[in-house]
């Protein structure tokens, strides 16, 4: 009897516990950069605008939660999660396997390739490690275009900045030869007037070990149930054309690629 009853109080109190852990999701916090046009920035008026927030949004609204945006700086995006400072990160995250030690990932929303942009007078030719032998590249850091560049370019003098607009200011004042970083954030800038300065010199063969599989919403460790809901809205927006409506405002193809 005493036996059975300590096995029917232990199992009371997992369920318990599981109760507690339980979630009802109505009101989720977004953590993003806001120093990363065009899918993420903050217009001189002050507001929260891009690829991702619209997307934030749009599947906020397919899932019937309250949406509250919280910029962070990047080197500090993933402690500040973990920390509880945002229920998510919905700031162009790539999936990698060294994020996923830390956190967990929805299903990705877009997948564009990596390039390398330069000064429109600029006698480089290629991309490769060879082509940019001995040239300072720049790259935001922390991001997989920083480590790409660092484990790459092994021959070449890699700069890290903290946000994606000091290495910008760097390759046009001619500081630095080359910048890495996504496809479409060099593209946005380069069509730009502040980006009137330079070309894509050539994108860059993603490695999955290191740019991941997309870039997908970040979600804490044991809420993995709020990142399921993320892709299930995400394969929503794509089906009813929600996805297409935003994607065609910022880009000339499917960012969600293959």
């Amino acid at each position: 009897m005493r036996l059975k009853h300590i096995v029917a109080v232990a199992a009371l109190a997992m369920v318990a516990v599981g109760g507690a852990q339980a979630k009802e999701w109505k009101k989720i916090r977004m953590g993003t950069e806001g120093a990363y046009p065009p899918f993420n920035y903050t217009t001189s008026a002050g507001e929260l605008v891009g690829f991702d927030i619209e997307i934030g949004n749009a599947l906020c609204e397919e899932m019937k939660v309250e949406c509250e945006w919280v910029t962070q700086d990047w080197d500090g995006i993933i402690p500040g999660l973990i920390a509880g400072k945002y229920d998510t990160i919905l700031a162009s995250m790539s999936i990698t396997p060294e994020r996923e030690e830390k956190i967990s990932f929805s299903e990705k929303y877009y997948n564009t390739p990596p390039a390398i942009a330069v000064r429109k007078d600029s006698d480089l030719k290629g991309v490769t490690p060879a082509d940019l032998a001995g040239k300072k590249i720049g790259a935001q850091s922390s991001t997989t275009h920083s480590i790409y560049a660092e484990q790459t370019f092994t021959d070449s003098d890699i700069v890290l900045y903290p946000t994606s607009e000091e290495y910008k200011l760097d390759l046009e004042s001619g500081r630095v030869d080359a910048v890495g970083d996504d496809v479409m954030v060099l593209q946005g800038w380069i069509d730009s007037d502040e980006g009137s300065c330079c070309k894509i010199l050539g994108t860059l063969k993603s490695v999955d070990e290191i740019h991941g599989k997309g870039a997908g919403i970040g979600v804490r460790k044991g809420d993995e149930d709020l990142a399921a809901m993320f892709s299930d809205a995400i394969a929503a927006i794509r089906a009813n054309g929600k996805y297409k409506e935003i994607n065609d405002k910022y880009f000339a193809f499917d960012a969600y690629g293959e």
